[in-house]
């Protein structure tokens, strides 16, 4: 793996928020997905995870968020550490009560529910009181305008754009630190996809939350991102500031692999 180097940001493992050093993820005992990946995210840090699609990056951040097993993964080696402490095999529900959700690939929404009905779902895991609770889904309303105005129509019957919105909404009314975000620009017109980076700096740059931000979309993420790691098979072959990556020819190769 090609280093480059980063600026202002953490350098050890203890004082990032996120640290995960060399996991091996295999599907189904028998099929590696994942080799020897190790990446950090630091408090109130946008981070991509780049790479083509089969790269290995919703492997990663299923096996951090405790999904993995859910897809008959699991992680044969490696760590991964929260705030410092073992996270590694945690089901999900705990790991979103300790500050990690994961906002899975697709827009998952209940589409038979409206849109304040799925935000109310997010909101249960704290159980708020009822003022508390209108609070937090205004302040939701606040962050995607154009949530509040479909907030009485199913989810189902939203555009594409809404429904991500949607998914990143109900995910923050869980109140995390670190939000795992799986392909939020996937199948969604320019100007969306614009939209949604433009909430998720603010977000970042606001609230302080952190992003492990897993893309193919490699100029957009590293636009909005501090630092980027670059998958390949599997495999990290290149991480460094975001900057330094923008900067390089090569990164359409890397993306295409040595065979393209």
């Amino acid at each position: 793996m090609t280093t480059l180097t980063t600026t202002g940001k953490p350098d050890q493992a203890d004082q990032a928020q996120l640290s995960v050093s060399g996991i091996e993820v295999v599907y189904g005992g028998a099929i590696l997905a994942v080799s020897d990946v190790s990446l950090e995210v630091g408090p109130g840090e946008i981070v991509a995870l780049l790479g083509a699609n089969g790269a290995g990056k919703s492997t990663v951040l299923k096996a951090i968020s405790g999904l993995a097993s859910a897809d008959r993964a699991s992680v044969r080696r490696g760590q991964i550490r929260f705030d410092g402490d073992d996270i590694l095999g945690q089901p999900a529900n705990h790991l979103t009560k300790r500050g990690i959700v994961h906002v899975l690939e697709g827009r998952h929404v209940f589409a038979h529910l409206t849109i304040e009905e799925n935000l109310l779902a997010g909101a249960f895991l704290h159980r708020p009181g009822r003022r508390a609770l209108q609070e937090q889904i205004d302040d939701i309303y606040d962050w995607f305008p154009r949530l509040k105005e479909k907030r009485r129509t199913q989810a189902g019957l939203t555009s594409g754009g809404e429904q991500q919105m949607l998914a990143i909404g109900r995910a923050l009314l869980t109140r995390p630190r670190l939000v795992l975000l799986d392909e939020p620009s996937m199948g969604l017109a320019p100007l969306i996809v614009q939209e949604i980076f433009q909430i998720i700096a603010r977000l970042n740059r606001e609230r302080g939350t952190a992003f492990l931000l897993a893309e193919q979309n490699a100029a957009l993420s590293l636009k909005h991102s501090a630092r980027a790691y670059i998958l390949e098979s599997g495999r990290v072959v290149l991480s460094g500031s975001a900057d330094d990556l923008s900067g390089r020819d090569d990164l359409h190769r890397l993306y295409l692999g040595d065979a393209a």
